[in-house]
């Protein structure tokens, strides 16, 4: 496959595809010169093309038919238009429906040479632009990871707003990721082509938020020497994350409820609302219901905002998906710091799965990092972890076989089921106390329970068949 460029020239005229087709072979290009609308649509169908030159005018077809079919059939090539010095207009038309540039004839050569660079420099960049948004992408969604069914409800819940232009509220403890949720939900949606602006209402000193949110005129306001634009108007297309929303004032709360229900932005200072398209996600780490009880919060915006809430659970209550993000934090890591180390003893891994995480993935994936950072070998071990885990890893039993020798759900639930016997063994067989040790609400462990009851083949005689007292 020709690493070239491929330019396709749509013209009538012999004289003119013979001298476009010499100029641009000389430069380096691939050349398809054809004569005919038709001509071209089987060319784009059949072949890669990055840029197409058309003359507006042709007896069969015009070179607004060219672009259309490219438009279909090669999203992604530029397209520059050829006009006579009178008929300008239609060039114009035509970069109005998508078209990069036009050349007036008669033209000279140095500048068909410019125009051709800078539309497939446009290209490139445009392409690059694409794939490192998709690494971007890639590298984020590492972090949010889950075969549990916790974290399976949570994409399902996603993959059904995502097509949406609903408010969503995403709540979660701190390191849960309810960024890379909201993140995840713009980057599936119909506005994934369009930015996505995260602001922290906490980090942000009140009486500086206003204008950051809303923007300001120039003289609004003491120290206001020239106009700002603000995150919604940044926005605009796409969608603004407001992260820790729980931390705005009530006086800017109305501000905010009055933008969401007109879909209009009044700046700082100015008279005049100005239509406005954005979705707006919002996170919170506390209990924004309980907020609105206790006066802190408005009952109106909280229902504007929480249209659909998801729920990111902390990581503690879905312990069976730390093998898979510790695996992919070692690949990260191992990637950026150069380290030949690809896997995680049984050991560590025992004992990473035990602990409560309280920063939640993002903790474990400090952990990680440091880890790696710190090994001696080509696998992460105990040695390489920091203190705090080991001192409080139970003392759990757990087959020694070789992990070969299972397949891997068989392994977790190994771990999983070792953890719930030593909480409940040090509970004295209460399960609400055990759940308690363990930081899970008694509705998970109850689950994690009976699911790994009903998995044990010799469930009437351990302890994970007892019939247990629940207080």
């Amino acid at each position: 496959m020709s690493l070239k460029p491929h330019i396709l020239v749509v013209d009538d005229e012999l004289s003119m595809r013979d001298f476009l087709e010499i100029l641009f072979r000389r430069e380096g290009y691939r050349v398809t010169a054809v004569d005919r609308v038709q001509k071209a649509v089987a060319c784009l169908e059949n072949d890669h093309v990055d840029l197409v030159m058309t003359d507006m005018q042709m007896p069969e077809g015009s070179g607004l038919e060219v672009m259309r079919h490219t438009q279909a059939l090669a999203p992604k090539a530029m397209v520059v238009v050829i006009t006579a010095f009178a008929s300008t207009d239609n060039a114009i038309s035509a970069m109005r429906e998508g078209a990069y540039d036009y050349l007036t004839k008669p033209f000279k050569v140095d500048e068909v040479k410019l125009v051709v660079r800078k539309a497939l420099e446009k290209k490139l960049l445009s392409s690059e632009n694409l794939r490192l948004k998709r690494e971007l992408k890639q590298s984020r969604s590492r972090s949010l990871v889950g075969s549990s069914e916790a974290m399976q409800s949570v994409f399902r819940l996603m993959a059904q707003v995502a097509l949406t232009k609903t408010t969503v509220l995403v709540s979660g403890e701190s390191g849960t990721g309810k960024e890379l949720v909201a993140r995840g939900i713009h980057d599936e949606g119909n506005r994934a082509n369009g930015p996505f602006v995260a602001v922290n209402c906490g980090a942000i000193p009140e009486n500086l938020l206003e204008s950051e949110l809303f923007g300001h005129l120039k003289g609004a306001f003491t120290g206001a020497d020239g106009a700002k634009q603000g995150l919604f108007a940044v926005a605009e297309g796409g969608t603004l994350f407001l992260d820790e929303v729980s931390e705005l004032s009530l006086a800017l709360q109305v501000k905010l409820l009055r933008v969401i229900q007109e879909k209009k932005l009044r700046p700082v200072g100015d008279t005049v609302d100005r239509d406005l398209d954005v979705r707006v996600i919002s996170a919170t780490n506390r209990n924004l219901a309980q907020e609105v009880e206790e006066g802190r919060f408005r009952r109106d915006l909280y229902y504007r905002l929480n249209v659909v809430e998801v729920e990111v659970p902390p990581l503690r209550e879905r312990r069976e998906d730390i093998p898979l993000l510790v695996r992919n934090f070692v690949r990260k890591y191992a990637a950026e710091m150069d380290r030949d180390i690809d896997s995680v003893s049984d050991a560590a891994m025992q004992t990473m799965m035990a602990y409560g995480y309280p920063g939640n993935v993002r903790e474990l994936e400090n952990i990680t990092e440091r880890a790696m950072a710190l090994s001696q070998t080509d696998k992460i071990d105990l040695d390489s972890l920091p203190d705090v885990l080991k001192e409080v890893q139970p003392s759990l039993s757990v087959d020694s076989r070789p992990i070969g020798a299972r397949g891997l759900e068989a392994r977790l639930q190994e771990y999983e089921r070792a953890i719930l016997d030593e909480a409940l063994r040090q509970s004295g067989g209460v399960k609400t106390r055990a759940a308690a040790q363990l930081g899970i609400s008694f509705r998970s462990f109850r689950y994690r329970f009976q699911k790994l009851s009903r998995s044990s083949d010799s469930s009437e005689s351990e302890g994970m068949g007892e019939s247990l007292p629940e207080d």
